[in-house]
């Protein structure tokens, strides 16, 4: 198989249970002998700090719950295949029970830059932020907006930003890499 045919899909599963499905599809990867089919299953994750009585507990978070991206050659049986693993709803696609859509390039490039930057992520991370310093949104909904920043939570590593919406200060729970200093 060359490289080319093989592309990216996004599977949608039961939320809760994709690391369940991720495993399901390897074991019937291995099982049928399509490891030139299907290259490589990705549970995206982040790891997050919790507390619980007083004790600091790592864990691993599903970044995007109930999706499960597949690098595969969807050709002949595979889609069946991997629909009829338990817990799978289907592959995300614009039709509904239509064909799976791949990823573009620029997708997989931020979905697999987003799964590395987390996967290798400091857990100490100097905050490069102060309270009151003036800042721009460079991602999400509010994208090219300027605030000032109220509060820095270090725990969660999320600032809560002070926007202008329509007149009006609305306050915005971001995470570092959301926004950029002014200079």
């Amino acid at each position: 198989m060359t490289d080319s045919v093989h592309k990216w899909y996004v599977v949608r599963a039961i939320g809760g249970q994709e690391n369940k499905v991720k495993s399901y599809i390897e074991q019937e990867i291995v099982r049928l002998g399509l490891e030139d089919f299907i290259k490589q299953v990705i549970v995206p994750t982040e790891k997050v700090i919790q507390i619980r009585n007083g004790k600091k507990y790592h864990k691993e978070k599903v970044y995007f719950p109930g999706y499960i991206m597949v690098e595969a050659n969807l050709s002949g049986e595979i889609p069946h295949i991997i629909k009829a693993v338990p817990s799978v709803i289907g592959f995300l696609g614009e039709v509904k029970g239509g064909d799976p859509v791949p990823l573009r390039k620029a997708e997989i490039n931020r979905l697999l830059g987003k799964v590395d930057e987390l996967a290798i992520q400091n857990e100490n991370v100097a905050i490069p932020f102060t309270v009151g310093e003036t800042v721009k949104v460079v991602d999400g909904p509010f994208n090219g907006f300027d605030g000032t920043i109220e509060k820095i939570n270090e725990e969660k590593r999320k600032l809560e930003v002070m926007v202008k919406i329509f007149g009006r200060r609305t306050p915005l729970e971001l995470s570092y890499m959301q926004v950029d200093k002014i200079s």
